[in-house]
């Protein structure tokens, strides 16, 4: 009996993940496939083996399946082979020891990686000093950074736009950041920097960044920016920190159409994350027409929240079910981690929201 083994070169560790440890493979629902042995000529890697006896494809070596490739089961004309889901995939990139493998292999392999062709970018690259920090809660933190040299600023960038940040003095990539504010006469920005165990700039911000210091960012960057008719309600929703981008919508919003219809919906594990109540406290006794609801897992029956804000001790989608919302007709803005956006766009759906009404707006580490 022929023992198929995995090929090494296949089977090596996925960016510092042993390869043993990720479930990565297809499965062949053998009553709906036909036999046409696509898939086992159609990969490289020799994942198949073909049973010409019962023809029939055999996952033989599964471990040699490049992690996140499905390429077989899109070209099944049956639909017979089937992947575990590619949120297994998102959970691990998602992890800061990936993402660390992943940028120090981008720089080590810089002169083969690098395409040295440039495109113009609209952008511009600007020094900005730390002129103040505040920590309201232990995973977060509330930088704002001024420019170095008068004038020299992201003055014109739309609400909802980012930047990207790099950690001084070393060769790491860039970090992208939402800007929190709408924009300001001396060119200052806010940033809603969270928490990373083991994340290089979050690390490097929480422990030894102080005011004075000096940092590049280059922007504005992104399409997140209001799209939508003046005359059109409004649904904001935001995960964790997902709320900087959200906080800057709305602060437009509030100078430009004070009387829009409005209805926010924030989200976090546990309720001491709510790290803006100042702001939502104004916002909620200036503004009757915008609606605020508070969604955690955790912490808000020994958490005071600011009076007329609704709170749920549950998820954010448990939140948009919840009931006298009104969400159907509103053009919907959502901002977060990538994990929570399809249960989001699936809910807004099951309210009545159109996909072309929803505009994503989803952040890594």
């Amino acid at each position: 009996m022929e023992t198929n083994m995995p090929d090494p070169k296949f089977s090596k560790p996925w960016h510092g993940v042993p390869r043993e440890q990720i479930q990565w493979n297809p499965t062949v629902i053998e009553d709906v496939c036909i036999g046409c042995g696509t898939c086992v000529t159609g990969c490289n890697r020799l994942v198949y083996r073909f049973d010409y006896t019962r023809k029939k494809p055999v996952v033989a070596d599964p471990l040699n399946c490049m992690v996140g490739c499905t390429t077989c089961a899109n070209t099944c004309p049956t639909h017979a082979i089937h992947f575990p889901p590619l949120s297994t995939v998102f959970a691990m990139e998602a992890r800061a020891e990936v993402r660390h493998v992943i940028e120090d292999d981008l720089i080590a392999r810089r002169e083969q990686l690098a395409w040295h062709d440039e495109i113009p970018h609209p952008d511009r690259l600007v020094e900005l000093a730390v002129e103040n920090i505040e920590r309201p809660n232990p995973s977060t933190l509330l930088v704002r950074l001024a420019p170095k040299v008068k004038g020299e600023c992201f003055c014109q960038f739309a609400p909802g736009q980012y930047v990207e940040v790099w950690v001084p003095d070393t060769p790491y990539l860039s970090r992208s950041y939402s800007i929190g504010n709408t924009p300001r006469e001396d060119g200052s920005i806010d940033l809603q920097i969270r928490h990373v165990e083991g994340g290089r700039l979050s690390e490097w911000a929480f422990n030894r960044m102080k005011v004075g210091d000096h940092v590049h960012a280059r922007g504005p960057l992104g399409t997140f920016t209001m799209r939508s008719p003046i005359d059109r309600p409004l649904l904001f929703i935001a995960g964790g920190t997902g709320f900087a981008p959200i906080e800057a919508l709305i602060e437009q919003q509030l100078k430009l159409s004070p009387q829009r219809d409005m209805v926010l919906v924030w989200g976090v594990g546990d309720a001491r994350d709510f790290y803006a109540l100042d702001t939502l406290e104004d916002w909620s006794l200036a503004d009757k027409n915008l609606r605020i609801l508070l969604a955690a897992q955790r912490g808000l029956d020994t958490y005071t929240l600011p009076a007329g804000i609704t709170t749920i001790t549950n998820s954010v989608i448990d939140a948009l079910h919840a009931p006298g919302l009104a969400l159907a007709g509103r053009d919907a803005y959502v901002a977060g981690p990538p994990v929570m956006m399809p249960a989001v766009v699936a809910a807004l759906a099951q309210e009545g929201i159109d996909h072309e009404r929803i505009r994503v707006d989803s952040f890594g580490l």
